[in-house]
């Protein structure tokens, strides 16, 4: 398991683009030190996080509204801005976990950075994208968000992973 002073959490709030959640981003630091980065894939679906991907993060803001999404960083260095305008841009290392609850804005500041990321969704969830709250019905996008799930397992630790201490 992992220190306190290893998890970081964010809160955002809708801010009429963005809807972002009630449950915070959980940033997991140098969670998977331990794991072999060919194996990163094996683990989240372990832990129920399927329908895994390889890949960058799109540079225009979006969201899913319809899961949750873990972002293992499987190698390099990025630099995200998660919650939309008035967010947070936080920089992450090889070995990093985000864990975003649905609805929380995110894109990469700067894609000239080599890096890759393995993602993941509970239960293998087909995601959606949404650009902007201003774009959509609004009150189905936050119905929807608002009725999305928590995880059964945290995709690192599963059954009793610290997300569940922030995610309640």
């Amino acid at each position: 398991m992992m220190n306190k002073q290893d998890i970081i959490t964010y809160f955002f709030e809708n801010d009429g683009d963005i809807p972002n959640n009630i449950l915070p981003v959980v940033i997991y630091k140098n969670a998977l030190q331990h794991v072999d980065q060919k194996d990163l894939e094996l683990l989240f679906c372990q832990n129920g996080w399927g329908n895994n991907w390889h890949d960058i993060i799109l540079t225009e803001d979006h969201f899913h509204s319809n899961t949750h999404e873990v972002l293992g960083l499987k190698s390099g260095q990025a630099r995200l801005k998660l919650g939309g305008e008035k967010g947070e841009i936080v920089t992450v290392e090889k070995g990093d976990v985000i864990i975003l609850p649905a609805g929380v804005g995110h894109y990469s500041v700067d894609n000239s950075i080599e890096y890759q990321f393995v993602g993941g969704y509970p239960n293998g969830a087909e995601w959606n994208l949404k650009f902007s709250l201003k774009k959509e019905d609004r009150s189905s996008v936050l119905a929807e968000i608002a009725s999305i799930p928590l995880p059964k397992k945290d995709p690192v630790f599963g059954d009793n992973g610290p997300v569940f201490e922030y995610w309640k």
